[in-house]
Order: C-alpha cells, then sequence, then structure tokens
C-alpha cells in the first residue's frame, strides 16, 4: 500500500447517520467512532471483517453514545487498545449508564447491551503509533459535547488527515443540547488555527471537507444563539409558541440538511446557556 486507505462507514437515519472511519494500513485497522446502534455496528463489524486484516485499535473522538456504543461490538472478547482522551474517556465513565437507563426503552434490542469504556486514556497532545500511522490527539473540552477532541493522522512525516468527531456537522443540524454553543465557538477558532494545513477533515457527520467547515459550523451556532437569545426574552427557556419559527429560520438558514429534530431539542439549553452567561436579561 502506497498509504493508508480511509474507508467511511455512515451509519441509517436511525443511527444518526454517524460516520466511523477505518483507517486501513498494510499491517492492519484502527477504527475512528463506531456507531450507536446494534444494526449498524454489525454492519461496521462486517465492513471490518472484509478487510481481512486484523484491529489493532479503536479511537472515541468525543463522549456521545453515537461514537462509543460500538466499542464493544469491534472488541469482544479481544484485547484491543481503545484510545480516548483523558477527558473524554471520564466523560463516557460518567454517563454511559445513564444514557443507556435513557434511550434503550426507546430503542429496545437496538441499544447495545453492554459498553465498552475506553482502556487507554491519553493526555493532550500525546501520540500513539501503528507502524507508519501516527496518531495524535487533540484535548478542546466542553464543545459540542461535555468533553470533545480531535485525532490528527500522520504518515510518511505528512499531516494527512484529522478525524474531528462532531466539532463541526457537514450539511446537518447539529446537537447543541449539551448547552456549550460558547465553548464550541471558541473550539472552532482554535480548531481553525491547528487544522489550516490539512487538507482533509473527517466529521463525524456529513461528508470528509476542508478547513472551510469550521466556518460553517461557526456561522450556524452564531445565528442558532442569536435567534434563541431574541425567541427566549432573555430567559432560560424558549416558550412553546417560538420552537416552530425557531425551527422555520434554521430551516432555511440550512435548506434540506437532515437532523432537523435538533432544532428544537437544542432550543431550552441554549437558552438557560445564554440566560447564565447574562443574569440581568432574566430579570427585565
Amino acid at each position: 500500500m502506497a498509504g493508508p486507505v480511509i474507508h467511511t462507514y455512515r451509519a441509517a437515519e436511525s443511527g444518526l447517520y454517524v460516520n466511523s472511519y477505518l483507517v486501513e494500513a498494510e499491517s492492519g485497522v484502527v477504527v475512528v467512532d463506531t456507531s450507536l446502534l446494534v444494526s449498524d455496528i454489525e454492519a461496521l463489524r462486517a465492513r471490518l471483517r472484509a478487510l481481512n486484516k486484523p484491529l489493532l485499535a479503536i479511537l472515541v473522538t468525543h463522549a456521545h453514545p453515537d461514537h462509543f456504543n460500538g466499542v464493544f461490538g469491534l472488541v469482544q472478547d479481544k484485547e484491543v487498545p481503545v484510545y480516548a482522551a483523558s477527558s473524554v474517556a471520564r466523560v463516557i465513565g460518567e454517563i454511559a449508564e445513564a444514557k443507556r437507563e435513557q434511550w434503550q426503552p426507546t430503542y429496545g434490542a437496538e441499544w447495545p447491551a453492554k459498553t465498552y469504556y475506553p482502556n487507554s486514556p491519553l493526555a493532550d497532545r500525546a501520540e500513539v503509533r501503528f507502524g507508519d500511522l501516527t496518531f495524535t490527539v487533540r484535548e478542546l473540552g466542553p464543545g459540542e459535547s461535555h468533553a470533545d477532541s480531535y485525532f490528527l493522522l500522520s504518515a510518511d512525516g505528512r499531516r494527512q488527515a484529522a478525524f474531528t468527531g462532531d466539532l463541526a456537522f457537514n450539511g446537518m443540524h447539529p446537537y447543541t443540547a449539551d448547552g456549550h454553543s460558547a465553548r464550541w465557538l471558541a473550539a472552532l477558532d482554535v480548531l481553525d488555527g491547528e487544522l489550516a494545513d490539512v487538507g482533509t477533515l473527517y466529521p463525524g457527520h456529513g461528508v470528509p471537507a476542508g478547513p472551510g467547515m469550521f466556518a460553517e459550523q461557526r456561522r450556524y451556532l452564531l445565528y442558532y444563539r442569536e435567534l434563541v437569545r431574541r425567541l427566549s426574552g432573555g430567559q432560560a427557556t424558549v416558550p412553546a409558541a417560538a420552537r416552530a419559527e425557531l425551527d422555520r429560520a434554521m430551516q432555511a438558514f440550512l435548506p434540506g440538511a437532515p437532523l432537523t429534530w435538533m432544532i428544537g431539542l437544542g432550543a431550552d439549553p441554549v437558552a438557560d446557556e445564554l440566560a447564565a452567561a447574562c443574569p440581568a436579561a432574566q430579570g427585565t
């Protein structure tokens, strides 16, 4: 092989169209993120088997189940390192069971019965090597989730690609319900500088893109925050009557984009975040 080959498995709509990446090298495969539901996890496992190479490691970009739920299905009884930034590993340990209790009644048997937790936490900027491949983790703290990171892939001395998790949704409505939109915007500023020379970015949702993807995510978040600020009147919730306007405005901003139900999901968490940042507005 002249260099690594990056294969994409994109989940079905029920699995939020989340991407998992199989980075194929001469010696084996590194999987980045692992899908949400059993049917997609099994399909991802089949893609891995079809490559007929050993699983070298799994990398988890952040602490949301659509990225870590499938680890157990891929690892099963094998001894495989599962890497995540230290903060990502910690938050997964804190939330995984609560997420299962929340969502298993909805998804039933499609929700994995077990969670395999990261067993190899990494400090910020730590490197892991697999033959000619080097992955460097960058820990960014809360953003789209309660703990976000990205992995930079270098091969043959070149910064070839970055796996950016959900720090930017490409052409889809993003999840904002963890209520860290201001810190997410700050993380996007960091990414602009750190990944400007990386040719291909592999997002958690949407097709691979260039660094301009971060500017588009910033525009979306700024507009969403301003709408929520106005519609909430500075309060910690968005009135039910105003939610339809929020939905219409964001669908017009990103016409035809999937995951429209996420627009309303983040309304109250972002309103609460904005109100907490400007408490005087709540008394007006």
